[in-house]
């Protein structure tokens, strides 16, 4: 009887290894709020970590404690990839305050920045003498952040696209017809890096500011970028990006909103969105205090309902393409299965 006993326990144990082993851990990723910044954390499941942008500066360090923070509560000791989608202060602000408190090992951009004015030139050399600290990696269309378990994939760099399709992808798109132009972006926010991450069957989109006749040119004629489950909006939900004929033609599942309350969420923007063919749940980071509340969610999906209080959201991803999504605010969370994917 005690060795059937211990033979029980054995496989138990076992068993419990087993359900910590990378190939069943999830794949989990912080929207971490910096007030209408981006400021993204991807942890995989073998523990590696992928940060996307780190906020602004000043505010006596506040978005770098709020990312160090959540890294902390997430076991991520240093930051494997820094990803600097591109140098506006409310996206790589951050980082000389960040490497104060986290470790990076690789700084990932798109190379110098275009904007050459007193202010901007004043930025991108405080994150130059930055990243210092690690490895440099400018990236171009095409190659990949080489993270164990997942591809993260670029799609826009330093102005440039993607020339082929993405797998799977490729498709005429019928809402190009519908494309005008808007004047030449010549900022920074056209050189956007952008990415898809790619997680068994689970995908999501970050492109940064990227602004609109650059996203024209990642999916029209065809759609190189294909569909995905999770649409991070674009420049935070302003009318220069998110036009209709790359949101709906992405037909994500779920859409992240990384707005601030005075910041983004336009209600032209919101609305693109909000109507996207097949888009469960629209989240935000923040009420939209210009919108009015036909252009903001119902409130369990606002992490924020006033200016500063910091909450942010949770994804967690398993490989089937099922994920569920969480609101530290007031602890709502909801789960998309797998099965329901376009």
């Amino acid at each position: 009887m005690r060795r059937f006993q211990m033979c029980l326990l054995i496989v138990a144990a076992v068993a419990l290894v087993g359900a910590q082993t990378p190939a069943t851990k999830p794949l989990d990723i912080f929207f971490i709020d910096v007030e209408g910044g981006q400021a993204t954390l991807i942890v995989t499941p073998s523990g590696e970590s992928l940060l996307v942008d780190t906020g602004w500066a000043g505010f006596n360090g506040r978005d770098a404690d709020r990312i160090a923070a959540v890294a902390r509560r997430a076991g991520v000791a240093h930051i494997d990839y820094l990803v600097v989608t591109h140098y506006h202060s409310d996206h790589v602000g951050g980082v000389p305050e960040l490497i104060k408190r986290l470790p990076v090992r690789n700084f990932v951009d798109h190379g110098p920045t275009v904007e050459t004015d007193e202010r901007p030139a004043a930025l991108f050399a405080a994150y130059a003498a930055a990243r210092n600290a690690g490895r440099h990696v400018q990236v171009k269309p095409g190659d990949t952040v080489p993270l164990k378990d997942i591809d993260v994939r670029v799609v826009s760099s330093g102005g440039s696209l993607i020339q082929r399709p993405l797998s799977g992808a490729g498709a005429a798109n019928p809402l190009c017809r519908d494309y005008k132009p808007l004047e030449e972006d010549t900022t920074e926010n056209a050189r956007s890096v952008g990415m898809m991450l790619t997680f068994g069957a689970f995908k999501m989109i970050d492109l940064g500011d990227l602004t609109w006749n650059k996203e024209h040119g990642l999916v029209c004629p065809g759609n190189l970028l294909g569909t995905v489950d999770v649409y991070l909006t674009t420049h935070h939900g302003t009318e220069t990006s998110g036009a209709p004929f790359i949101v709906h033609a992405l037909r994500p599942r779920v859409a992240i909103m990384n707005n601030g309350a005075k910041k983004g969420g336009t209600p032209r923007a919101w609305q693109t969105v909000h109507d996207s063919p097949g888009l469960q749940d629209l989240w935000q980071l923040h009420f939209t205090v210009d919108a009015g509340a036909e252009h903001n969610v119902t409130e369990r999906f606002i992490a924020n309902m006033d200016e500063t209080s910091g909450y942010g959201m949770k994804l967690s991803a398993q490989r089937d393409g099922s994920f569920t999504v969480s609101n530290e605010r007031n602890g709502f969370s909801k789960h998309y299965s797998g099965s329901a994917k376009q």
